[in-house]
């Protein structure tokens, strides 16, 4: 199974992008990630960028406050449920300052909030990405989740 990792905005702090990177290049051999960036505009013209990046087969996990809260061990039956029902794509999607617009959260297969916090959207691509990680480490049972 690919992940398609879509964004609104780009990554401006090294630190995150160095953090992103380090996921991508983890996950690569397990999972492999793909990440895209969409400009930033009003929350409309996000959502029609964002849908534009989402394969048409792909199940859709989209990222909102006001979505499920897993626990580390939930989101790794999810990834599970997702490579047993034969899906080749994942596509995660993260919305901008004014979060996803109906249209992507009605497409979603999930929608999965990450803390009923707000972070910056840069910032939730690498929690999302570490939590991916997480999640291949529980279902291969190897002892990075501690």
């Amino acid at each position: 199974m690919n992940v398609t990792l879509i964004a609104v905005d780009r990554l401006r702090e090294s630190y995150l992008r160095e953090g992103c990177a380090m996921y991508v290049k983890r996950l690569g051999p397990l999972l492999p990630v793909r990440t895209i960036d969409v400009r930033s505009a009003t929350q409309s013209e996000e959502s029609s960028a964002l849908l534009k990046q989402i394969p048409a087969e792909a199940t859709l996990w989209a990222l909102d406050r006001g979505g499920t809260e897993l626990s580390s061990e939930q989101l790794a039956g999810h990834l599970q449920a997702v490579e047993r029902s034969g899906s080749r794509h994942l596509a995660l999607v993260i919305g901008g300052a004014d979060g996803l617009g109906a249209a992507i959260l009605a497409r979603a297969d999930l929608v999965w909030s990450l803390s009923p916090l707000t972070f910056l959207h840069e910032m939730a691509r690498l929690l999302v990405l570490e939590q991916l990680y997480r999640a291949v480490k529980i279902n291969r049972g190897e002892p990075y989740h501690r």
